[in-house]
């Protein structure tokens, strides 16, 4: 079907597959990328699919096994109905209920939210990607098979729904096509979340059904609880890596300092992402750097699950989320420390301080602040000092949506860059208005079967312009350095991808990194030249 013709009720339809991303249809990229043309996304051969459903728009990102006869069907969609009365009900969704209602229930089919969202704009306005496609999905199946009278009502209504395996398999498809950016929710007159929705969705899936990506919950957040990283990243593995961390710190700077660990009564116990320390280890020598000079007590936690401020359920599931939190929770009431400093990562962020607000209960409820802070205050009153000079080059900054939107944290980050960097330069839009990097809600980590192209395509698609959009043409030229200022681990992931995708670093020379990085490489204390421009990573 075409990207116009489809109507919510062809959902239930029993096709093998309900739409296919047409890459002549999405939207242009400017400057200098009119002549690039994006490969068509691969459809999955019958060895890959390996018996699993991906009636959608043939692109897989969570993997859902396909029932062998009727009676295993009915028996999902039953199993379905039990979890969306669940999510219906006071006593089993005791977070996210209310605003869940006022969602479905408010409504008014103005479609401001398409017009906010990335990933149906760069579609080229395809149906199934606008918000409230995903929504009035749910909306009516809630208004006929859940509500009193349903039934009856809705052949009049107009609200009318199937509900079969085809229709509960490509809403499972449908929740993961979302980034939970909630540019939708920002812009709605009526305060209607289709994100919280399609977050909603994912946690019924999970919690009855079983269904997730295996990137977000065996790879994530069972691997993270059993060994303590999501990364794999084991305590004693760490304690190696550190070394290695402290030997390239000394390398880079000739600074001869120690990471502390397991420091009763620190003034600070920093949460990390331990993504950082395998992929980007300069952020937490950075960091390291910049504690150790501006004298802060602080340490890192050795422990399980204390060292990799990852939360994954925060994307899909509030019993895997409430069970990392507390042990985030655990670790730092047994060290002691006066607050928890949350590293540079945009849901870690959201999972340990917004949501966490009403887990970290009790003597538990220590103190929590962003390292955007932490930063603005060593920067801004000078308990470092810094020479600009140092970072005149182009610098943008992208917003990570959980940092700036659901928290508003945002004029801390840009204090610090209009003091260090001479050219700092906003995105259009920035700030609450900013837009995904397309990595969001676990897309980051998802490099599995034939989605990387898909969330390169349309929602970082967005990104990638707005990035180009930051810089003039001569600054893109090949041959001047560039700096992508990118404050979150998962955001940092995603950007490297789309620069490597869109042969960014060749064709503008386009570096990415974090903000810590930047403060470092102009600190007076510290050699020059931590940012290292021959070094793409």
């Amino acid at each position: 079907m075409s990207k116009d013709d489809i109507r919510v009720q062809d959902i239930a339809k029993k096709t093998p597959q309900l739409y296919q991303v047409d890459p002549k249809q999405l939207v242009p990229l400017p400057y200098p990328y009119e002549d690039w043309e994006d490969p068509a996304i691969e459809p999955l051969s019958e060895k890959k699919l390996a018996g699993r459903n991906v009636g959608l728009d043939g692109v897989m990102n969570v993997s859902i096994p396909e029932p062998q006869t009727e009676a295993e069907k009915e028996e999902m969609v039953a199993k379905f109905l039990v979890g969306l009365r669940k999510l219906l009900s006071k006593d089993n969704n005791w977070t996210f209920l209310k605003p869940l209602m006022l969602s479905l229930d408010n409504c008014v089919k103005c479609n401001t939210c398409a017009e906010a969202c990335p990933i149906y704009e760069m579609s080229g306005k395809a149906e199934i990607y606008r918000p409230l496609f995903r929504s009035d999905v749910l909306r009516r199946i809630v208004n006929k098979y859940v509500k009193p009278g349903g039934k009856l009502t809705a052949k009049f209504t107009g609200a009318d729904i199937d509900l079969n395996w085809e229709t509960i398999s490509r809403m499972a498809h449908l929740a993961y096509r979302c980034n939970l950016c909630r540019r939708c929710a920002q812009t709605c007159p009526m305060g209607v979340d289709n994100g919280l929705l399609a977050r909603e969705i994912r946690k019924l899936f999970s919690q009855e059904l079983g269904i997730s990506p295996q990137e977000l919950h065996g790879d994530g957040t069972i691997k993270q609880l059993e060994t303590g990283s999501s990364t794999g990243l084991t305590p004693p593995a760490l304690m190696d890596l550190m070394e290695f961390a402290e030997e390239d710190l000394n390398d880079r700077t000739g600074l001869n300092i120690k990471i502390p660990f397991d420091k009763a009564g620190a003034d600070i116990l920093l949460i990390h992402n331990a993504g950082e320390f395998l992929s980007w280890p300069e952020n937490l020598e950075a960091f390291a750097i910049l504690f150790e000079i501006a004298g802060l007590s602080w340490t890192l936690s050795s422990e399980m699950v204390g060292y990799d401020s990852v939360n994954y359920g925060l994307f899909y599931d509030d019993a895997q989320y409430a069970r990392v939190t507390l042990a985030h929770a655990n670790v730092a009431k047994k060290l002691g420390v006066k607050k928890v400093v949350v590293g540079e990562c945009g849901h870690a962020h959201k999972a340990i301080m917004a949501i966490g607000d009403r887990i970290w209960m009790g003597e538990s409820n220590i103190p929590r602040e962003s390292c955007m802070a932490t930063m603005e205050d060593l920067i801004i009153n000078e308990k470092v000092m810094v020479d600009p000079e140092r970072n005149n080059f182009p610098v943008t900054t992208h917003d990570p949506c959980n940092i700036t939107r659901s928290m508003g944290i945002i004029e801390p980050q840009r204090r610090v860059l209009r003091k260090i960097c001479p050219q700092f330069r906003e995105m259009t839009p920035h700030g609450v208005h900013n837009y995904c990097c397309g990595g969001g809600s676990g897309f980051a980590i998802m490099q599995s079967h034939n989605f990387p192209n898909w969330k390169f395509q349309l929602p970082g698609r967005k990104k990638f312009a707005q990035m180009l959009g930051a810089f003039t043409r001569e600054e893109l030229a090949p041959e001047k350095n560039k700096y992508v200022c990118a404050p979150c681990s998962n955001c940092k992931g995603q950007i490297r991808d789309l620069i490597n995708y869109y042969d960014a670093w060749e064709r503008c020379h386009m570096q990415y990194g974090g903000l810590v990085e930047l403060i470092v490489n102009c600190m007076t204390d510290v050699r020059e030249g931590f940012i290292e421009w021959d070094e793409f990573h």
